[in-house]
């Protein structure tokens, strides 16, 4: 007979323990344990099972192994592709994450179209949503390709014999947490449904060369729902961002086995689904003031994609005996050594000034070069010295005041030539090496106060 046992697991590093604890002792996260009970049958020799998935391949030196690129099936939307790293790969586990209504299912199932378009026999099992209510959004997104199969089931059994029969090139489970193996007696989305039905989409994904898909839900803290786990066994995890309010989405990748994880994908909603969007820089300053004292243009760049985004800065007095710090898009801690730097380099007395800084449009940016950027608006809102409307600025702050070389400085003043942009302020080591445009100026500075002489005269 089956005994029952009673555990407890980590949802953050799936660790296991025949008692709760409060904190656990595997990655030290508070409340994380949660209660599991699985039934155990005695069977014989156990001691071969090991060898039951035993393989005829024998070790080969490295310098043997047969080197190549992956094959790739072109998803017909350009966003995707680009973030996957040129297309889905055969045999492939891909988690999609993002928060509820924030256009996941919309994705997929104009994803799914756009390859039952090309002759590929997709399958979209929704564990959500009824056939009938899949159809009424296909019917508003156009996708109603023959080859794209629809099935309403949650037994992940079921979900097996449903591809055993169709065969399908690419699988689309929306969601992994509505999804559930009778053999495990937790409830579905549950640490063991969750661990035991992505380890069996693995084994159908690898096994059969089916591309695969999971949509996943997310806590409130912004992490993928479930054990940390899940996001290990997968070859590229997701993530679908964006605000409610504004009408774009960006597609981020945190991990990717096939690719880089510095690209992202941008998206417009509409009523007829997600549109790409084509030029992301322009969308970005499409409502930018201009003479208004605080705002810059940076150029960053995602992956291989120059962006251009503004950024705002707003300098206040502040009534409190400590100021205040605040950064919507950018990290705070940066933010306060870039203030350090004025204070002391330029004599910017900001002891007293509540500083707030907003990257416009809800975009977040993380990478270095955005520094000089964060100064020079800074340092415009405390003097209410407006910035020349067509200036592009970018370049690393050290903490002596000098500004550093950044890489792609190319491509980010080509991106601002493109758009219109008169003047590009930028490091001056990063003009070597490349052939500058003529319809731009470029000045090269050293320091931050060359950089406040040059934006702000």
């Amino acid at each position: 007979m089956a005994k029952v046992k009673t555990k407890f697991s980590c949802t953050e590093c799936g660790y296991e323990s025949p008692k709760w604890y409060g904190k656990c002792p595997g990655c030290q996260a508070w409340n994380s344990m949660v209660e599991e009970t699985e039934s155990i049958v005695k069977t014989q020799g156990m001691g071969s099972s090991l060898l039951t998935h035993s393989t005829k391949d024998k070790p080969l030196p490295i310098i043997e192994v047969e080197s190549g690129k992956e094959a790739r099936i072109l998803t017909g939307i350009g966003e995707l592709n680009r973030v996957l790293g040129g297309g889905v790969v055969p045999g492939s586990l891909v988690l999609v994450g993002g928060d509820p209504g924030i256009g996941k299912s919309t994705l997929m199932l104009q994803t799914s179209n756009e390859l039952a378009l090309t002759g590929l026999k997709v399958l979209y099992v929704s564990g959500e949503e009824s056939v009938r209510q899949t159809k009424l959004r296909a019917d508003r997104l156009g996708a109603l390709s023959p080859n794209l199969y629809v099935l309403c089931e949650t037994n992940l059994e079921t979900i097996e014999e449903a591809v055993d029969s169709l065969k399908p090139e690419f699988l689309v489970i929306d969601s992994i947490q509505t999804v559930y193996l009778p053999e495990v007696t937790s409830a579905p989305g549950s640490v063991a449904q969750v661990r035991e039905c992505t380890s069996r989409f693995m084994r159908i994904a690898k096994g059969l060369g089916i591309a695969t898909v999971l949509v996943g839900h997310v806590t409130k803290e912004g992490a993928i729902a479930g054990p940390r786990l899940l996001e290990h066994m997968v070859d590229c995890v997701l993530y679908f961002e964006g605000e409610r309010h504004h009408t774009y989405r960006l597609l981020r990748a945190v991990k990717n086995r096939f690719g880089s994880t510095n690209e992202i994908g941008i998206f417009e909603m509409a009523e007829s689904g997600l549109r790409e969007v084509a030029n992301p820089s322009e969308l970005f300053l499409s409502e930018r003031p201009l003479g208004v004292a605080g705002s810059t243009v940076v150029a960053s760049v995602e992956g291989t994609r120059p962006v251009l985004v503004e950024l705002q800065a707003l300098i206040a007095a502040t009534h409190f005996p400590s100021p205040r710090r605040m950064g919507t898009g950018i990290d705070h801690h940066r933010m306060g050594l870039i203030i350090a730097v004025l204070e002391k380099r330029m004599g910017m007395f900001l002891q007293n000034q509540d500083a707030y800084l907003n990257v416009a449009g809800g975009v977040k940016l993380d990478e270095p070069a955005v520094d000089l950027a964060i100064a020079v608006s800074i340092a415009s809102s405390f003097r209410d010295a407006p910035t020349k409307p067509y200036d592009v600025i970018f370049g690393e702050v050290g903490l002596t005041g000098e500004v550093r070389a950044v890489s792609r400085a190319e491509q980010r003043v080509r991106e601002a030539e493109k758009l219109g942009f008169k003047r590009v302020i930028m490091p001056e080591k990063s003009l070597k090496g490349w052939t500058h445009p003529k319809g731009i100026q470029i000045i090269g500075v050293a320091t931050v106060a060359d950089a406040l002489a040059a934006a702000l005269d």
